[in-house]
């Protein structure tokens, strides 16, 4: 995937991840916030393949878009191979995700209403590959929250992932959105040490987060930590983006929260190089785009090259 060492390089510039919400034990999260009722297990999005809708080149993978206008697409390889890629197109905007496996996986359809062209792709030689079979597919999400409240490839759960069932273990008692925002980032960063020798292993390759391992090991790189923060959060019907782009000109990247009083509210978990951070979430109290304002900025420094 062309975006992948870039994304890569995002992510492991280090989390070092002395991560320092454990000096944040002193604040409580938050001061005041609109009740909420809790997620049920019943309630929790997953993906579907109906195979009503289908794009394939009969030999190499197959694409279900059945689901499309529920912000997301399934795909699969047809056989075991290596160098096939599904493209995600919108406008100039595009995604390119490896397919590994003969198992469907998720994919996110995030780039608003309209016009998408699919495409299936195999590697010819480096970074030249074939169009095997292409198709144009008009989109009209049903809701715009969708893509972020399923699991997906970046972020990959399912009903018997420890990393679901945690998310209802760890929030069962909060009242609120933002209680439990910072109650889950809590956990992942007294949970994981960073991964110095994986970061070295997976140096020019990448690596799709391992959610689950990482949480068995209690060690992980700087994409498992990002992946595990916004499964936890969609476990529990919190819209999540998890983004990668520029503050400025440095490498940046963010997870974005929807919140019903306010709407999206960008860069409320950030890496900024060095850390991990949790912005006071008492900025929705007031239920104003103004508080909002007034933490994040009208957000001209941050620009979205990928959001997942």
């Amino acid at each position: 995937m062309k975006n992948y060492k870039k994304f890569k390089k995002i992510f492991c510039i280090l989390i070092g991840l002395c991560i320092c919400l454990g000096c944040q034990d002193s604040k409580e999260y938050p001061t005041k916030c609109m009740e909420s009722p809790s997620q049920t297990k019943e309630q929790v999005l997953w993906p579907k393949q109906e195979q009503s809708d289908v794009l394939s080149d009969g030999s190499l993978a197959l694409v279900d878009l059945s689901q499309k206008n529920d912000g997301y697409l399934c795909a699969r390889l047809l056989q075991e191979t290596e160098g096939v890629k599904i493209q995600i197109a919108k406008n100039d905007k595009k995604y390119n995700y490896d397919l590994k496996t003969t198992d469907f996986k998720t994919f996110p359809i995030n780039m608003g209403n309209g016009s998408y062209t699919i495409k299936i792709l195999q590697q010819i030689e480096g970074t030249r590959y074939a169009i095997c079979a292409s198709c144009t597919v008009d989109v009209q999400l049903t809701n715009d929250l969708a893509p972020y409240l399923y699991p997906n490839q970046i972020v990959d759960y399912t009903a018997d992932s420890y990393v679901y069932k945690k998310s209802f273990a760890l929030v069962k008692e909060d009242k609120d959105d933002l209680t439990r925002i910072a109650h889950l980032f809590k956990y992942v960063v007294d949970t994981l040490n960073y991964d110095d020798q994986k970061a070295k292993d997976v140096s020019e390759t990448f690596v799709l987060p391992d959610i689950d391992g990482s949480l068995k090991s209690h060690k992980g790189i700087c994409f498992d930590y990002a992946s595990l923060m916004t499964a936890l959060l969609r476990s529990q019907h919190i819209p999540t983006k998890l983004e990668v782009g520029y503050s400025g000109e440095a490498y940046h990247a963010w997870i974005s929260v929807y919140l019903h009083e306010v709407g999206w509210v960008d860069n409320i978990i950030e890496f900024d190089g060095k850390d991990w951070s949790l912005m006071d979430p008492t900025l929705a109290a007031s239920n104003s785009a103004s508080s909002v304002k007034k933490y994040i900025g009208d957000g001209s420094n941050y620009t979205v090259k990928y959001s997942y």
